[in-house]
Parts: structure tokens; sequence; C-alpha cells
């Protein structure tokens, strides 16, 4: 593991009188940066959204579609929102009970250019909201304060310069707030706040599956690979063509895994194959293709990557070709090279891209799927005890503090490679399984900055990260940062000192979850109140530890986690309600009766203020 500071980092200490020209200035329109964004313009703030590329959206638009979570029931808030805006399009477009309405699956698996439409108008929207595209953080100006702290009071971003024309001078905005939502953490490395790059030894924060093989810290970062979105449709399929500087033997060593009988297909929705085309097939026949864990050839190359998070734009950009010449030229030659069996041949060129997506990119996807880069190293560092079962309990580690929820496993798709590209494994690779967990405030807050949150690139160990890094979870993280954003600038209160119960309340009324709950929806009247009662621990001990597995539903996904219902009409006992109502006082709140049942108790909250 790396602590360090970016070396190409530009801290400028100035006079704090400069104006203003934004409230909140936000880096990164990933879906994070996007939630982010619309969160501060709800509460009347003004963004300035700023995104390096020309295409919002970040994986969720670059095909990332089938999207990591395990039961419908953990998402909630911003994500929620904008899957059902998603199904709602299907059914406008193709009828309620659709084909494509269903395939969508509730609107989580939407295709990147339906996912791209629906944040545009999420973000249009929002009047508050101004979008700079094609424009790169290279400087942060702060002032110094005590206790070593500092409060930035601009960035300067340069602009992406279009073919045949020349780099524009810097520009610089100015803001009262600062949320860095990019993948990297660009901004907030330039803000010199400390970060870690790599993995952890298992002795740093006693996490069993930490660092290498011999437990030790090293720099190497988790795989990335393009998520390819690719379809059977004979209307819509455009062939792959060969990549520039194309070299046949850079693949040839492939063959020696269909003639030795260890593979007999090129896509498939499990193991077997090298291309794993997940199932069940997104909307129109497309299908979101990716790499294969514990396969013998992968997409993902975690031996090259390394070198990608603190990396200059000719470091990252040259990262990002050997990927695409590596994804896009291995089924290129699969599906043409004579030296391929027939069959595996045909098997390959059934896909091909989608003639309606990335057509300025020739049907790849622009963006590289970077599972890890930087982390912040911040109030709270997230690790494998935050997931852990709480004692005898069916629930995690209890939160006060939960700003977000996650419902998913601690998963690692290998940080090294041991072997040839065609004949090895990855190094680094776990998938460990947790129970539902929520997810503290000070994994978004810096130590050093008092007006800066980091919701993607956020604290945790590398084996904390690994039950981060997915889109549901980040949008929360990044719903609650633009939340946080409003309270810091109205209030004139330090990130680091925040009022977490306020924050609490305007997640819990923006229907965004706070502790893992199966049956009350966000949609459902007693939720902010449920989730401020649960988040107190109310609903810790309702259930035991020894609960049988979530119902598969295919894949991935699975039913709700059992032992996290909170059955509110069942009769309310005593002991209960006498636990119960002390939790309620000592936050400072009174409960009024009669109540019979758990729901009566609910409606019976009155907070004081």
């Amino acid at each position: 593991c790396c602590f360090c500071l970016s070396a190409l980092a530009s801290l400028v200490l100035i006079n704090p009188a400069w104006g203003e020209q934004s409230d909140v200035l936000v880096y990164g329109a990933t879906p994070s940066g996007i939630a982010a964004a619309v969160s501060a313009a709800k509460s009347g703030a003004r963004v300035t959204l700023v995104e390096p590329t020309d295409r919002i959206g970040g994986l969720v638009t670059s095909g990332l579609s089938n999207t990591d979570f395990r039961s419908l029931e953990s998402l909630t808030g911003f994500f929620r929102d904008f899957a059902d805006r998603v199904l709602a399009d299907y059914q406008h477009r193709y009828g309620a009970a659709s084909a494509q309405a269903v395939a969508s699956f509730q609107g989580t698996h939407g295709e990147p250019s339906v996912n791209l439409r629906i944040l545009q108008q999420m973000l249009a929207e929002q009047s508050r909201i101004t979008v700079v595209t094609q424009s790169t953080v290279v400087s942060v100006i702060a002032t110094d304060l005590i206790r070593g702290r500092q409060r930035i009071v601009a960035a300067s971003f340069r602009s992406t310069p279009r073919a045949g024309t020349v780099a524009e001078a810097p520009t610089t905005i100015h803001a009262k707030f600062y949320i860095d939502a990019s993948y990297e953490g660009d901004l907030m490395a330039l803000a010199h706040e400390p970060f870690a790059v790599g993995r952890e030894s298992r002795r740093q924060y006693g996490e069993p599956l930490a660092g290498n093989a011999r437990g030790e810290a090293d720099g190497q970062v988790q795989g990335y690979n393009f998520r390819l979105v690719m379809t059977e449709v004979a209307e819509n399929k455009l062939m792959p063509v060969a990549p520039t500087g194309y070299d046949r033997e850079d693949f040839a060593a492939i063959l020696q895994i269909f003639t030795s009988g260890r593979r007999t297909r090129v896509f498939a929705d499990d193991r077997s194959g090298i291309f794993r085309a997940h199932m069940p097939l997104l909307p129109n026949g497309k299908a979101d293709v990716n790499d294969t864990p514990h396969a013998p050839v992968r997409l993902s190359m975690p031996d090259i990557n390394d070198a990608y998070p603190t990396g200059d734009a000719a470091t990252r950009e040259r990262i990002v070709q050997q990927h695409r010449y590596y994804n896009v030229g291995l089924l290129y030659f699969l599906q043409n090279d004579a030296a391929v069996p027939i069959a595996i041949r045909n098997d390959a060129r059934r896909w091909g891209w989608c003639r309606d997506e990335f057509a300025e990119s020739g049907g790849i996807p622009p963006k590289l799927y970077i599972r890890e880069a930087r982390r912040l190293v911040g109030q709270h560092v997230f690790t494998g005890h935050d997931t852990m079962p709480a004692p005898n309990d069916a629930r995690g580690r209890l939160h006060r503090d939960s700003i977000a929820i996650g419902d998913y496993v601690h998963n690692c798709h290998g940080t090294g490679r041991s072997g040839s590209r065609f004949d090895g494994e990855h190094d680094g690779e776990f998938y460990k399984h947790v129970p539902p967990y929520q997810i503290p405030y000070g994994v978004i807050v810096p130590t050093k900055s008092e007006n800066l949150l980091v919701p993607c690139a956020c604290s945790a160990s590398h084996f904390g990260f690994g039950a981060l890094r997915l889109e549901p979870i980040w949008c929360s993280l990044g719903q609650a940062a633009g939340w946080a954003s409003s309270i810091c600038i109205a209030e004139e209160t330090p990130a680091q000192s925040l009022d977490i119960d306020r924050l609490q309340d305007l997640l819990h009324a923006d229907r965004s979850a706070t502790i893992y709950v199966s049956d009350v929806p966000p949609t459902a009247i007693e939720f902010p109140t449920v989730q401020w009662l649960g988040t107190r621990g109310a609903f810790h001990g309702l259930a035991a530890a020894d609960q049988p597995k979530p119902t598969s539903l295919g894949g991935q996904y699975s039913e709700a986690f059992p032992g996290h219902a909170v059955e509110l009409d069942k009769p309310l006992d005593a002991e209960l309600a006498k636990r119960w109502t002390q939790l309620v006082t000592e936050a400072g709140a009174d409960v009024r009766g009669p109540f019979h049942t758990r729901r009566d108790f609910v409606h019976g909250i009155r907070k004081r203020r």
C-alpha cells in the first residue's frame, strides 16, 4: 500500500476573498457525480458539474449495464429513481408487459444509450446545474487554516483541444464547496489529501484476505477491462474490425486452449467461455460482456494497470489503448483467423458490436472500466471489519453515522497475473459474501480540506473498497455528498464536523436508505421514520445469525436477504417496546402510544426538532 501525494499536484495558497462562480463544484459526471449535483441543486445550490470526457454517466453509459447489486430491496435514493425512470421509458415506448420492459430488470439493466438519455434528463430538470464537459482538473487553489486544515477556494481546468485546434488556457472556477466524484480521485489528490494505491498488508487493518500471497503490501490495483456491449441480432450487428497495429502473433498462443480441449466456446454466461455475456440479456437482444472470473483467459489485464491511478494523461491513455487493443484484437482473432478451429470461429462470429451503441467510437465503449484507482485516506477507512456480522445477529455491524447501504460481496477480479496471457491465472482474486452493510459518513470525508467530499475514490482499504466500488453505492455516496455540501454551506461548518443527524434526515426524506430494511420500500410512508429508527440500532437483534442463504434470482441477483425485515404489522411485545422507547428517548425524540404493533410505534414517533 502506498500512501502518497500526487507528484503532479499543484496546490496554491491565496487570499480567501476571491469571488465565487458556483456554490458547489462537482468533478466527474459519473453516476455518483450526477447524484451529488442533483442533490445539491435540490437544496437550492448553484452547481457546476465538470466532466473530463465528452460523455456523462461514467460506466453506466459506457457498457456496464448489468448493475452490480444483490437484491432489488437494496436500491434506494438516486439510483432507485434512475432505475424507475429507465423502466418507465421502456414501458412507455414498448408497453408495460413488453419484452424490453421485462429485460430491463426493474430498470437496472438499461441499454447504455437509454441510460445516457435518462441521466441527461435528470440533469436537465435541475436548472441550477451547469454541465461542462471535456475539461480536466489541473490544479487546486486553497487557503491554509489552523490545525492542519485547509479550505479550497478554486480549481483550474484545461479543456481537451479538438482536432486541429490549440489547447486553451486553463479556466478557474471558484466555489464554496467541492465534491470529487471522479473514479480516479484526481481533484482530491491535487488538494494534497492523503490517499492509498494498491494493497495493504494483512497486518495493517487485520484483514485475512489483504496483501499478496505472503500477506505483504504492494502497489497492485484491481484489473480493468472494457464492458463490451454486443448483440446477435443480425440487423443491429456490426462486426469488429482489426484494431490499429493488429498483429495476429500477439494472439496466436490462445489456440492451445482449444486444441487441448480446455475451452470449446468463446461466449458463455458462465466460466466455460472467454467473453462472459451476462444473462439474462439486456433489452433488444444486447449483452453486457465482461471479464470471466477464474477463467484461464481473461478480458481484464491487472498486470498492466498499476501506473494508471497516479499516471499523467499520456500514461493513462497508453494503458487504455493496451486494453482496447487486447480486448478487440482477441475477439477479431477468434472471429477471423484461419488457424482458429471453424467451430470456435463460428461461435465467436455469432456476436458483434451494436450499430446503435457507441457509434462515435465504432461500437466500442469509450471508457475503460476503472475498478479501482486512488483511495482517499479519510476520517473512516472502510475495511472488512465494517461488513462483519454483528455478534449473534443476522445484521452486519451497526454504524449510527451511516449515510448509505450496500448489498453485495467483497470482490476483486485480480491484481496481477502469473504465467502468460493465455496460459496462467490472475493473482489476488477474491469473492467474500457478507450480509447487507452500512457505510459511515467518514468514508467520504478527507482529513485536511474542510469543504471537500470524495464519494467515488472514497476512504477504504483495498479489500474494503471491493464492497464499495459499485455504481448503486457510489450513487448513494454521491447523493449524501450533495446534501452534505448544502448543510456545510448553510451552516458554515466544516465537512469534518457536520451534523450527521441533519444529513440523515435529508437522505431519508430523499428516499435514500442508511440501513437495509427489506420490507419497507422507499415509497412507503413509514420509510423515513423506519430508516431513522433502524439506524439507531432498533432492528439489530430482531433476527438470529443463522439465517438461510437468500433465494437466487439467477447470476449475482437474489431475493431479499433473510432476517432483515421489520414486519411492521407484527405485535409489539413489551420488551421490544421498552428497548425501542429507550432508543427514541436517547435520540432526543418522543413516542406516543398506544401501540399494539410495530407500525403503531413507528407512527407514534415525534421528533423534537
